[in-house]
């Protein structure tokens, strides 16, 4: 009886060791899916299912019917070999299960029936010459290394420096490009670690801004370092979060006249459990991801981005946060709150049925309009 409760207890010792193990294993393998920076992501938020180009002519292309291919607005589609701009739903047809959407423009390769692509909020591919508008390549010093950016001159004394977020690239702040260059603001587009041609995190994970934000520094002391009398920061996704996290520690921050936050990462927990389902982590193992993000990645997802970032003046800077209660990534409730808590500083601009990083997208028009009129004051 002694031997057979000693290899019962044996037995279970092993077993529960090697449970804890595949716990571990599983917990790191969740936790890189969702913050994984090694290789490219599609914007987050988008879902995982590819669409099936169905039939196109001049200006119509036939999608699957998906609730982000029947969202309202202008999006980038990509294929292996093609990359095409589609703008408002034109038809959703009883049967098959497709939606309409008028045809803009294809940039590269051809839509052929059959082919299967991804929808992003990214319309552009390349640089800004892409737009027709000049720029230069600049390296920024930073913490882990030379950062490559974009420089975009402008007459103003008021700088932008625009941050992409969480699966996107430079490529993204392109959508807002000629908007900004036609006000004459000079805009700066860095990248910063994980991106290509940036330094890489050695264990190849997003710290969700908290580590990020110091490349946001760089690019401030860059910016103030060439003239800048004013800089505001515009930030999507986690480049919203280090916005936020420069603003209340970078030692330039006394040049910072604002803030454009759209779709904040304001609660780093629920925006990782979000990542790890979005990337097809399977629902049981997300309290999984989050200890792994903590214990193995060294990321507290409690830790959230300071809120109301003051000047060293002492003068609440303004915050132009531009949101959805439509976002799956980033929860909108997060950015009401804020909002509610320093009316003094926050204005919250409202975009229904946007996805994550998307609101320019969903209405172009009145985006760009509520955007200018929070810029026009910090001119």
């Amino acid at each position: 009886m002694r031997r057979r409760t000693t290899a019962a207890l044996a037995a279970s010792t092993v077993l529960g060791a090697g449970a804890a193990v595949g716990a571990v294993v599983a917990g790191r393998w969740a936790g890189d899916t969702a913050l994984s920076v090694a290789r490219p992501q599609r914007p987050a938020g988008f879902g995982r299912a590819t669409l099936v180009v169905h039939a196109t002519t001049d200006d119509r292309i036939t999608l699957t019917r998906t609730l982000d291919s029947v969202r309202p607005g202008t999006y980038g589609i990509i294929a292996r070999a093609c990359h095409a701009v589609v703008g408002p739903v034109l038809d959703v047809p009883v049967a098959p299960h497709s939606v309409v959407r008028r045809l803009e423009r294809v940039n590269r390769g051809e839509l052929i029936p059959g082919t299967t692509v991804e929808l992003t909020p990214q319309l552009h591919r390349g640089d800004p010459t892409a737009l027709g508008i000049a720029h230069t390549d600049v390296s920024i010093p930073a913490e882990q290394g030379t950062l490559p950016a974009w420089f975009v001159e402008g007459d103003r004394d008021t700088w932008i420096i625009a941050l992409h977020g969480l699966g996107a690239t430079r490529e993204h702040p392109l959508n807002l490009l000629p908007f900004l260059h036609d006000h004459r603001f000079p805009v700066l587009v860095p990248g910063y670690r994980g991106d290509p041609g940036a330094p890489r995190p050695a264990d190849r994970v997003s710290r969700l801004g908290a580590a990020e934000w110091h490349d946001a520094d760089a690019a401030l002391r860059h910016a103030v370092g060439r003239g800048a009398e004013r800089v505001v920061l515009y930030g999507w996704s986690a480049g919203a979060a280090m916005a936020l996290r420069a603003a209340r520690h970078s030692p330039d921050r006394d040049r910072l006249c604002g803030l454009v936050l759209d779709s904040p990462v304001l609660d780093p927990e629920a925006t990782l459990r979000a990542l790890a389902a979005d990337r097809g982590v399977p629902r049981p193992l997300l309290p999984l991801a989050v200890r792994a993000a903590r214990g193995g990645f060294g990321l507290d997802p409690g830790d959230r981005p300071p809120e109301n970032p003051l000047a060293s003046r002492g003068t609440p800077l303004p915050v132009l946060v531009l949101h959805g209660p439509a976002d799956t990534i980033a929860p909108w409730d997060a950015s009401r709150a804020l909002a509610a808590r320093h009316p003094e500083a926050v204005t919250l601009h409202s975009v229904p049925d946007a996805q994550h990083a998307a609101l320019w997208n969903a209405d172009p028009a009145a985006y760009e309009e509520r955007l200018r009129h929070f810029l026009t004051p910090l001119m």
